[in-house]
């Protein structure tokens, strides 16, 4: 394919792409294919001879779209959102076309300075304390990572590091293999799976810390375990604080935690991959405040915020505490500006050493909607969720599981497990919406969380009056078998 036939097929492509969303409510949200669907659809090996690209473009809706998920359908309320937007999607393609891999800023400067501005834009938008950004001569800065799974995993091994210098100069008979055997990081009970897997990365024991009722950790309880952890010569070196847990949405108590974390010389994150977008808006910025405690921080732009995947930002106060635990300088990646002080090398910050160019698609998203445009985008999913919510507290049938903040609902039938699990086999069979379920303590919770750029209000009428009907048809089924047993 030479230029003159990439404009042209590039064109179809962005027509193709813009159909595909501007109709995609036309296309069933979750897809009827059964696993091994895919094989036997196309050759099984590579092709000798080059084909046309007519021929690889007919083949998209015949073998792809039948088994893809539709995130982007207003009918799509799993998980929590997957942002797009069209300027994210534009500036997708500038990165394609530019390729550079950004490991250092010699490798190529824009893409790191771009970068580090934009982490400052995006870190003044939700109020940050000063000490996160990276300025002209701050100590701390951001960086786009590519989840908030790595953000936790990259923060872990950083704090890992730093206790186990801070241990060895106290106690200098202390082996590295003494300390990290006894080293302990924690998390709530509500914490995402991701928090887990880094301890079992990092080699280091993990335990929970018990949620209150509104499935929040507070201070009491994190101190309890902490001081019997001490008690029994173990290290607690890391805490993982959640705002907005995958569940339920609910926010740890920061300005408990925090002050405990420092007294105790523990290194707090604060994971706030879904929520972190909604503290643009001046009415949801409290939900950070204890941040200033924190050592780093990390929200997902990629989830709520229309940049699409993969951005996850990442603040940290000292960037000296990543870089002391990662920095390699083998003579090729080396260049004459590093020492200067004026540059930031992101390979030091990272798990990988390649990058995209991310920040790209942020500065498109940030300067075509601004910061309004993007307040408004939250605050519409929000309304929503509550219009649904209301809804749900009309039907007594029906119960509300967790305090709705933000953009997800939880609820169920009130019943039992098997009655919830049996609804949500019926809503995801028939296939007009998609949800997935959580556990909230031994309560089995269906959640609907508004997640397209598109969906409407008669989207969430829709939504409801289809599981109120599944539910209705699901009741009558229930009580006869109940009355034949």
């Amino acid at each position: 394919m030479d230029a003159a036939e990439f404009r042209k097929r590039g064109k179809e492509m962005v027509d193709y792409i813009a159909d595909y969303l501007e109709k995609i409510d036309e296309r069933q949200v979750f897809p009827d294919v059964e696993p091994g669907y895919l094989r036997p659809l196309i050759a099984d090996c590579a092709p000798q001879n080059p084909e046309t690209f007519e021929d690889v473009f007919k083949d998209i809706e015949k073998i792809i779209m039948p088994g893809v998920t539709h995130w982007h359908s207003p009918y799509f309320f799993a998980y929590f959102p997957a942002a797009s937007s069209f300027p994210a999607l534009l500036a997708d393609m500038l990165c394609g076309g530019i390729g550079c891999v950004g490991f250092s800023w010699a490798a190529s400067p824009a893409c790191t300075e771009l970068e580090t501005v934009m982490l400052d834009w995006l870190g003044k938008m939700i109020n940050l304390p000063e000490e996160f950004l990276a300025g002209k001569d701050g100590h701390g800065g951001g960086v786009i990572q590519g989840s908030a799974s790595e953000a936790t995993l990259i923060s872990l091994l950083a704090a890992r590091t730093k206790t186990i210098r801070r241990v060895q100069s106290e106690k200098p008979e202390l082996t590295e293999a003494d300390i990290m055997g006894r080293l302990v990081a924690y998390a709530s009970d509500q914490a995402h799976s991701s928090v887990e897997r880094a301890a079992l990365i990092g080699g280091v024991k993990i335990k929970n810390v018990s949620s209150d009722d509104t499935f929040s950790v507070c201070g009491s309880a994190l101190k309890k375990v902490l001081d019997e952890d001490k008690a029994s010569g173990l290290i607690p070196f890391f805490f993982c604080a959640t705002l907005g847990t995958t569940p339920c949405c609910s926010f740890d108590k920061l300005l408990e935690l925090g002050p405990i974390c420092n007294k105790e010389n523990i290194w707090m994150h604060i994971d706030a991959a879904y929520a972190g977008s909604a503290f643009i808006c001046p009415e949801f910025r409290h939900l950070l405040n204890g941040v200033e405690f924190a050592d780093s921080f990390n929200f997902n732009p990629h989830k709520w915020l229309l940049v699409n995947f993969d951005c996850s930002a990442m603040w940290v106060k000292k960037r000296s505490d990543l870089t002391g635990a990662f920095k390699l300088e083998p003579l090729y990646l080396q260049h004459h500006h590093q020492e200067s002080g004026l540059v930031t090398d992101y390979r030091h910050w990272q798990i990988p050493l390649g990058r995209r160019f991310r920040s790209l698609k942020l500065w498109f998203v940030l300067r075509m909607y601004g910061v309004t445009g993007l307040q408004e985008h939250i605050r519409k999913h929000v309304r929503l969720s509550h219009q649904f919510e209301h809804l749900v507290r009309q039907d007594e049938r029906f119960e509300i599981c967790a305090e709705v903040i933000l953009g997800l609902v939880c609820f169920r039938l009130k019943g039992s497990n098997e009655l919830n699990e049996a609804l949500l086999k019926s809503i995801n069979a028939a296939k007009k919406i998609h949800l997935v379920p959580c556990h909230l303590r031994e309560k089995f919770v269906l959640r609907f969380a508004i997640c397209s750029r598109t969906v409407e209000s008669t989207h969430i009428k829709f939504a409801w009056q289809h599981i109120s009907q599944l539910a209705t048809d699901l009741l009558k089924t229930w009580e006869q078998n109940h009355h034949q047993q």
